[in-house]
């Protein structure tokens, strides 16, 4: 394998790096530095800004949602499962007749798991950490503790307002 195939490939094996690298907002060489590939700095360095150049560049899409946050949910089963907001395996969330332990940040319209991936990104960094999140036709939710209610709520906004495009 060249040693630019083994860049590109240890480079994909960190996915901010690859984002880091659409954005332009990268030093090369301490990039380099970084990854675990045998040859010398300044080569793998080169093998990276070359790679940089083939990629499409970092672009962010604000999406139309209707964003809301519904307290009181907690975990729902029986007749209380029909009801449930979200159903992950055998865990299902829901309305427990607001005494729930958990907040859902629930947002419809244009989203998609590409706009999941933003929201979870982002409640990442606010080190928020979800219960229990999904998507499916128009609607995206994210199930947190309800402390963290408000704070998840602008941090779904704010994800959604800059889903990064493919």
């Amino acid at each position: 394998m060249s040693l630019a195939a083994e860049t590109r490939r240890t480079a994909e094996e960190h996915p901010f790096l690859v984002t880091a690298l659409r954005a332009g907002i990268i030093n090369y060489t301490a990039a380099a530095r970084f990854l675990e590939v045998d040859g010398e700095t300044d080569a793998i360095a080169t093998a990276l800004r070359r790679y940089a150049e083939e990629l499409s560049a970092y672009e962010t899409d604000s999406r139309d949602v209707r964003v809301r946050m519904e307290s009181g949910i907690g975990s729902v089963d029986g007749d209380a499962e029909a009801e449930a907001l979200l159903t992950v395996g055998g865990a299902a969330f829901g309305p427990d007749g607001g005494d729930g332990d958990h907040t859902a940040i629930v947002a419809t319209g244009a989203v998609d798991a590409a706009a999941l991936a933003a929201v979870l990104r982002r409640l990442s960094l606010e080190e928020i950490a979800p219960i229990a999140a999904g998507v499916g036709e128009g609607t995206l939710l994210v199930v947190v503790d309800r402390l963290a209610g408000a704070n998840a709520l602008r941090a779904v906004e704010d994800a959604l307002a800059a889903v990064p495009t493919e």
